[in-house]
């Protein structure tokens, strides 16, 4: 993560003084009481309709909690504010919601937890009932600042170079990442990995070294290759890898940890003279992004995009949360309306220690606001810290895992980041498509999307408001209604 720009979580609001309520007053002509079954009817409304409600609360009293079933109704319906959830209007399809297996996280997982801890974890994190069904991972390709040792899969010693790759090799990987990761996919084989580069190796870059520089003219195609022997080696290791960027981060040069500045012109040359090609030759399916960099500079991908030539390998654009506004996705989604934006890195940290703001900035802007922007997945940073913020190499001191692994003891805690990733992971599955629905009225954002499987309807909604709302949820004749406590997020579910 770029230290050198301040983290969006970093310019939260201070927590509000006003207290919060505590619970979702719901009510409906139809009545509400406990869980019901869910009803066969289909999605879109028909009367008497069971509505799933999960509630987290600002001040946290209530995280992820199951409230009383709600039914659509035929009838008059009225509240402070309507949102139209429109099945018939379809954006983009999902391939979900998670976080980054880093080195940091994997270790922690393999080596402070015992057998049945890390299973429990593993299970809970990407399984999906009672799991929150984590689908979207990031993998680094040799280290970050969240790795024990800088490191990457082909260090030679200084003034040497390995142009042919002969010492190439994941055996880094093998103790921690690897195994980590094929769990994951045994608990949910759907998930999809991504993975992207700190910097390749030091004999490639300006700087003979893995910190700082940038890539020398020569090493374009050793690099491009570089990027096969990585994907072939995860394949044949039954970790398929279905999209990489070329470099996290490429216009920050961080100082104590691994990275290299890619510029425009230098992205677009190598995408599309060396690793485009190259893929093609070796049968490689892999999507190529360009970017994987803060909102505060949409001009670089659009220089990059601006190429024919690269722009022919490039399936879409990856975004950070760290400067700028999440409205840039927009902007560069409307110039290239057939490149694809994915949302692929943001830490909360101890900058920013309230529930209440950290909630409604991580759903507000990311889980909400990204997806509108054309998000078809959405990373958090780490998925798990240890109680130091750690380990970690360099960079940031004070970052926030999904969860936080105790060292000593193996224990998890739950981070305001696993509440706001479950409010979608959980009731938003791979193939789903972001549908139409109001938001943005009077304090209430909201997001919508329809399951390809089984056609239920996921609506997740914020009120930002320092005041409860009372919403009507309208979707095609038929309305539920529902009051949410200031600050709050919650997810409404029906099938």
């Amino acid at each position: 993560m770029s230290r050198a720009s301040a983290p969006g979580p970093r310019s939260l609001c201070a927590s509000r003084a006003a207290a919060m309520l505590l619970a979702v007053t719901t009510a409906c002509a139809g009545g509400n009481g406990g869980p019901a079954a869910p009803s066969p009817t289909p999605p879109g409304g028909d009367s008497g309709a069971v509505v799933d409600v999960w509630l987290t609360t600002a001040d946290g009293a209530k995280r992820l909690s199951r409230e009383p079933d709600l039914h659509f109704t035929s009838g008059q319906v009225t509240g402070d504010v309507t949102i139209d959830v429109d099945t018939g209007t379809v954006f983009q399809e999902m391939v979900g919601f998670g976080a980054a297996i880093t080195d940091a996280s994997a270790w922690l997982l393999q080596n402070r937890m015992s057998p049945a801890q890390r299973d429990a974890l593993l299970h809970e994190l990407f399984g999906r009932d009672p799991g929150i069904g984590l689908s979207f991972t990031r993998l680094t390709m040799g280290a970050s600042d969240f790795s024990l040792r800088q490191y990457s899969y082909d260090d030679m010693p200084p003034g040497e170079t390995d142009s042919a790759l002969a010492h190439f090799s994941i055996e880094p990987n093998r103790a921690d990442v690897l195994p980590v990761v094929k769990e994951a996919l045994s608990i949910n084989p759907h998930l999809t990995i991504m993975a992207s580069p700190w910097s390749p190796p030091g004999w490639m870059k300006t700087t003979g070294s893995l910190i700082q520089g940038t890539l020398r003219p020569e090493a374009y195609a050793p690099f491009a290759e570089y990027f096969v022997r990585y994907l072939q080696a995860y394949a044949a290791e039954g970790v398929p890898i279905q999209a990489i960027t070329i470099q996290n981060e490429p216009h920050y040069e961080p100082s104590n940890y691994p990275g290299m500045r890619l510029d425009p012109a230098t992205r677009a040359l190598v995408i599309g003279r060396y690793l485009g090609p190259r893929f093609a030759s070796a049968g490689i399916h892999t999507l190529i992004l360009d970017w994987d960099h803060n909102w505060d500079e949409p001009n670089s991908p659009l220089q990059v995009l601006a190429d024919s030539v690269a722009r022919s390998y490039i399936a879409g654009v990856a975004w950070h949360c760290y400067n700028g506004d999440v409205s840039a996705q927009t902007t560069v989604h409307d110039a290239y309306p057939t490149k694809d934006a994915y949302f692929t890195e943001c830490s909360g940290g101890e900058w920013s220690p309230g529930f209440a703001d950290n909630l409604k900035w991580f759903v507000g802007t990311l889980i909400i606001g990204s997806t509108r922007g054309w998000a078809k997945g959405v990373l958090f940073w780490n998925l798990a810290l240890d109680e130091n913020h750690g380990p970690h190499t360099g960079g940031c001191g004070d970052c926030r895992g999904v969860v936080t692994i105790d060292s000593h003891t193996g224990a998890v805690t739950r981070n305001v980041e696993y509440y706001a990733l479950a409010h979608a992971s959980r009731f938003v599955r791979p193939g789903a498509h972001r549908i139409a629905s109001t938001s943005g009225v009077q304090g209430v954002a909201s997001v919508a999307f329809r399951n390809a499987d089984d056609g239920s309807t996921a609506l997740i909604v914020l009120n930002t408001a320092a005041t409860a709302r009372t919403l009507v949820v309208r979707a095609g004749r038929n309305a539920f209604r529902a009051t949410v406590p200031a600050g709050a997020a919650v997810t409404f579910h029906w099938e």
